[in-house]
Order: structure tokens, then C-alpha cells, then sequence
């Protein structure tokens, strides 16, 4: 097994008043040698968007993009003729595939959106570009981990064009649990949105995270109420 620790604290920063964005990639104007992606995972967004305010349309290609909000609403529209607002406990998952034009808007006039925005590199490029949205219950999530996002065509999963699985969990404290990789080589990015957790030998706290690679089985333990990201890739 293979680690790499991501502290919360070193991740780039970058506030334009009305969006407050943490990076664990570097992005836009922020850039580290060493924090380029992690396999196929290129971009995890922390992302505080003020009321009213949002990304007008702007044009994507030959990415899979999975927005996961934490907090109030986000109202997407696109060319393709997709609109629709999603909020905590749906996910929203797009592939830019030959090109998309869309725009991410907080409609609230009074509370701050906030969300994670992930890229992952596509498996196959120049794919018709699509849009989904759906729900998922937080109760199929307690003290276990909840595949959000998957390669394959499945009634409980949004699919994505990649060998790459997206998981949540909330687990009390105490909780002991493991992470199965769900594909031969892939790697795990795991981080933590609230709580404390020991796993591979450390402790993360909040927005912390670890990349794991040459593994088949990792065991975590929750220390406290503890809320997870784990986002599985192909390393190459």
C-alpha cells in the first residue's frame, strides 16, 4: 500500500467575493508541482457561491464533471436543453464529451450554496455530450458507503465515462469499516467533509485527505461522527 496526505490547510485558495473556492488540484490561477491530479482525478472543488450569484455559461469539453452539494441550491441550464436545481442529497453528473456549454447559478436571494465540483479525465473522448441528475437517500449511507457515481448502467448509480467509482458515507463514532476497490489498479482518494477519522496509519480531520494506491482492502475507523468522500480512479 501507497499514501499520500493532502492537509486540508494546503490546499489552494482563491476568493473572488462571490465565490469562495478551496482546491485540492490546482486550478485557474493556483498551481503546485505536486498536486497536478491523482490518476484520473483531475479536479476536487470546495466551492462557496454566494446568493445569487454563479457561473454564467462557459464551455467544457472531453471531461466528466460530478457536482455534489453540501448545502442550499444549485440551478443548472445548458445547451443541450437540460435545466434543473439540485440540492443536498443529489448529485448532478456531466459528460462535456465533443463540447457543452452550461451555467451553475445559486438562485437563492438569501443563503451561500455550497458544493463539491469534481473532474475525472473520460475513458473514451469526443463522446455525445450528456446531463443527469438524481437523488440518494443519506439512511443508505449510515455506517456504510453509498456508490453514487459508477462505470456501469445501473438503477442505484449515476453512470460515468470512466472506470471510476464515487462513494459516500456517514458513520457514528467508534464505526470501523473498510474500502474494497471495485477495480484491479484503481486508486482511492478519500476525504473527509466533517469528523475525524484513523486510517493507513493517520488521523484526518475535516477536508482532509489521503490518496491510496496498491491496495485491495484499507481499514477506517470514525473517531467521531464522520462524513466521506472516497472517489476511485483508474491511475493511468
Amino acid at each position: 500500500m501507497k499514501t499520500i496526505f493532502h492537509s486540508a490547510s494546503e490546499r489552494g485558495h482563491a476568493n473572488h467575493g462571490w465565490l469562495n473556492a478551496r482546491h485540492s488540484f490546482s486550478f485557474a490561477d493556483w498551481y503546485d508541482e505536486k498536486k497536478i491530479h491523482f490518476g484520473m482525478l483531475r479536479v476536487l472543488n470546495d466551492d462557496i457561491i454566494s446568493a445569487g450569484k454563479g457561473f454564467g455559461m462557459h464551455p467544457h469539453e472531453n471531461m466528466e464533471i460530478v457536482t455534489i452539494p453540501l448545502q442550499g441550491i444549485l440551478e443548472h441550464k445548458d445547451n443541450m436543453g437540460n435545466t434543473g436545481r439540485i440540492g443536498y442529497g443529489e448529485i448532478q453528473a456531466m459528460s462535456a464529451g465533443t463540447g457543452v456549454m452550461h451555467s451553475e447559478y445559486n438562485p437563492s436571494k438569501t443563503d451561500e450554496t455550497r458544493l463539491f465540483q469534481i473532474w475525472v479525465f473520460p475513458k473514451k473522448k469526443n463522446i455525445e455530450p450528456r446531463y443527469e441528475q438524481r437523488s440518494f437517500s443519506p439512511e443508505e449511507r449510515k455506517n456504510k458507503f453509498q456508490v453514487i457515481v459508477s462505470p456501469e448502467r445501473a438503477e442505484k448509480t449515476m453512470w460515468i465515462n470512466q472506470d471510476a467509482f464515487f462513494s459516500l458515507g456517514s458513520f457514528e463514532k467508534e464505526t470501523e469499516t473498510s474500502y474494497q476497490i471495485k477495480r484491479n489498479g484503481n486508486g482511492l482518494y478519500l476525504m473527509v467533509i466533517e469528523g475525524k477519522i484513523s486510517i493507513a496509519g493517520r488521523v484526518l480531520e475535516k477536508r482532509d485527505a489521503i490518496g491510496i494506491t496498491d491496495f485491495e482492502s484499507v481499514q477506517i475507523k470514525a473517531n467521531e461522527y464522520t462524513e466521506l468522500l472516497g472517489i476511485e480512479v483508474p491511475m493511468n
